[in-house]
């Protein structure tokens, strides 16, 4: 074994290592998010079936406004958002601001971290 062939088995161990914590407290993100889900679950089932809000079944990569059986706004529906992190970031900081005229009555989330861990929750829901 060469000198370099060591020295890339070693870069790559040490980068597995690192890689460990950040798949773990990601999993705390996704923990902590469906407890803030609860809320949330008032209006919307982390399913596929609709309430007063849609089911979050498969939101992230869903275009805005197209899950079947609901009943949107028209800002919503004509918004052109496909929901990801950075979008549901931004609607659920300032849902009104984001997509005015948008029908849920809901006034936001301020906190960073916390609209994170739920966007974690929200990726899981496949």
């Amino acid at each position: 074994m060469t000198l370099a062939n060591l020295a890339r088995r070693r870069a790559l161990l040490l980068a597995a290592l690192l890689a460990l914590p950040l798949a773990a407290a990601r999993a705390q993100d996704a923990a902590a998010g469906g407890m803030s889900f609860q809320q949330c679950g008032e209006c919307h089932s982390p399913g596929a079936s609709n309430g007063a809000g849609p089911g979050l079944k498969g939101i992230i990569g869903r275009r805005a406004g197209s899950h079947d059986g609901f009943a949107y706004s028209g800002a919503l529906k004509a918004s052109g958002i496909t929901w990801d992190a950075k979008t549901l970031d931004a609607f659920l900081a300032h849902p009104a601001t984001a997509v005015p005229g948008n029908a849920m009555a809901f006034p936001g989330i301020d906190d960073a971290k916390d609209r994170a861990d739920l966007i974690a929750y929200l990726a899981t829901l496949k």
